[in-house]
């Protein structure tokens, strides 16, 4: 009898045991679960926090590439447009000393012209040659005569000043040049001084 009762206390002793834990485990799993909550709340707000400024950064990032690629392509547009520049300053001066040029061209043609009859003359051969040397330069630089004896007038290459009726000739035809006219590529450096006929 006394092991019954001991037994029975025993076991209202486990009992009791069993039912304090399971109270105490259920305060602190109340307690768990409000610090869990309020953690859960912080970590929540922080998320959302953290997720505004991502947004934010975000859209900072994207302005920022915008102005990139704009100052970009407006560097691109002004390279490109100073090296046109260069180019057609270079090209305008070029052509600006080829054209102040061509008169010393036409004064040697005009002077090689009342050489006369006597060629074996010093001076007549000296200017041969410096004629032949001129034309050879103007070559090698890309300066071409151009054609205009015997021609249909071209008003983008000739320049008409004198004008003669002649049945003879044919419409528009080029009859006699006062002064050459030469271009450099497409480029007109000086239009040929013509007449034209009908």
């Amino acid at each position: 009898m006394e092991e019954t009762k001991n037994f029975e206390e025993a076991t209202e002793a486990e009992v009791a045991e069993e039912v304090v834990a399971e109270e105490v485990a259920a305060e602190s799993e109340e307690k768990l679960s409000r610090g869990d909550k309020k953690k859960l709340k912080r970590a929540e707000a922080e998320a959302e926090k953290l997720s505004g400024e991502n947004k934010k950064l975000t859209e900072q990032l994207a302005e920022a590439n915008d102005k990139y690629m704009r100052l970009y392509a407006e560097y691109d547009n002004f390279r490109r447009r100073s090296q046109k520049e260069k180019e057609g300053i270079y090209t305008d001066a070029y052509v600006d000393a080829l054209t102040k040029i061509l008169p010393i061209l036409d004064n040697l043609e005009r002077a090689a012209q009342y050489g006369g009859e006597d060629n074996d003359h010093p001076l007549a051969k000296g200017l041969e040659l410096t004629l032949k040397s001129f034309a050879e330069t103007m070559e090698k630089m890309g300066v071409s005569e151009i054609p205009a004896l015997g021609e249909k007038f071209d008003p983008n290459v000739h320049n008409a000043v004198m004008h003669v009726d002649d049945e003879a000739l044919g419409e528009n035809e080029v009859v006699e040049v006062f002064m050459k006219g030469y271009a450099k590529g497409d480029k007109v450096l000086r239009h040929s001084m013509v007449k034209v006929a009908n």
